[in-house]
């Protein structure tokens, strides 16, 4: 009998369908390779595991926080033997201090010291009010110091003013003596006797020195001045040109004679070197014993007892 072969295997359409459907094949991403942490990476890391480590179960907190203490609980079992009833305060009832609720459970979040944010907040405190306290200072000591200087430059002007009183007071003297101007007086032509006096060349040492500072100013300034206006003139001259009709002080300022040397004068540096308000009180003791006239009043008087003046200084006029 001839052996008979297997039939061939039948293939199912839906399991070729299956296999060959490739539109609805989901293709994975490969992972990324896990990056190395670095080591800020890992520091940061551990501390946060450690900061979530220490702070306080909720559960802790909860039970915690619970003022009043339950029946079961054996310290309230122990107080109950010993009269304690709840809403009643602890201690004898005459205490006015005595509690009648536990005290308050605060929580610390932090693994710092007990004590350290009290320590914190003093320092913070302290830094505060040293703060405020220089801030203070800095300005009492600003508005001293502005109103000491507005008093200084207040006097200054007090003692320019006299200065120019006693010169007024002293030309006329002298006119009145040479017989130059008959009278004279404040009001009178005394403010002109400087300019004669440095026309006929009188030496500034001569001069009061109570107002001597004001001819020392004035001649500074009329050299500045002449000197500035022959720098001038002097771009448009020759210099061999010599001009009959200059005088000293032209030739000096353009060059052809030489300018003498201003002496010291210690008597008028030792009145600089006085505070304002000692120049100021000279000036006006001058004024009233020489020429009866207080500088407060702005009047002269016709005798030396000057009855009528107030005082000798600025608060007796106010």
């Amino acid at each position: 009998m001839a052996a008979t072969r297997p039939p061939p295997p039948t293939s199912n359409p839906a399991t070729a369908d299956e296999e060959d459907d490739y539109m609805s094949m989901t293709i994975t991403e490969p992972s990324a390779p896990k990056e190395k942490e670095t080591y800020t990476q890992r520091r940061i890391r551990k501390q946060r595991e450690s900061e979530a480590k220490s702070r306080p179960q909720p559960t802790t907190t909860a039970s915690l926080a619970s003022s009043a203490l339950p029946p079961s609980n054996k310290g309230f079992q122990m107080l109950a033997k010993l009269g304690f009833t709840p809403g009643s305060t602890l201690g004898a009832p005459s205490n006015p201090n005595a509690r009648a609720e536990p005290l308050g459970v605060v929580v610390k979040e932090d693994r710092g010291g007990v004590g350290l944010d009290s320590e914190r907040k003093r320092k913070v405190r302290e830094e505060m009010e040293g703060e405020a306290k220089r801030v203070r200072a800095e300005e009492g000591e600003y508005r001293e110091r502005v109103g000491r200087e507005r008093e200084e430059r207040r006097v200054a002007g007090l003692v320019l003013g006299a200065m120019r009183v006693v010169e007024r007071f002293d030309c006329a003297a002298e006119e009145e003596e040479e017989g130059e101007v008959g009278g004279g007086g404040i009001g009178g032509e005394g403010g002109k006797g400087f300019e004669e006096r440095r026309r006929v060349g009188k030496p500034t040492q001569r001069v009061n020195v109570l107002w001597r500072g004001l001819v020392r100013q004035r001649e500074e300034k009329e050299r500045e001045r002449r000197m500035r206006y022959d720098l001038q003139q002097s771009f448009s001259r020759v210099a061999t040109y010599d001009d009959p009709n200059e005088d000293q002080e032209d030739r000096q300022a353009l060059g052809v004679e030489e300018e003498e040397i201003e002496e010291e004068d210690p008597e008028l540096d030792e009145f600089n070197a006085l505070e304002p308000a000692e120049q100021l009180r000279r000036l006006v003791d001058y004024l009233r014993e020489t020429y009866r006239y207080c500088f407060w009043c702005k009047y002269q008087y016709p005798d030396a007892s000057m009855d009528g003046c107030p005082g000798l200084t600025e608060e007796d006029h106010d």
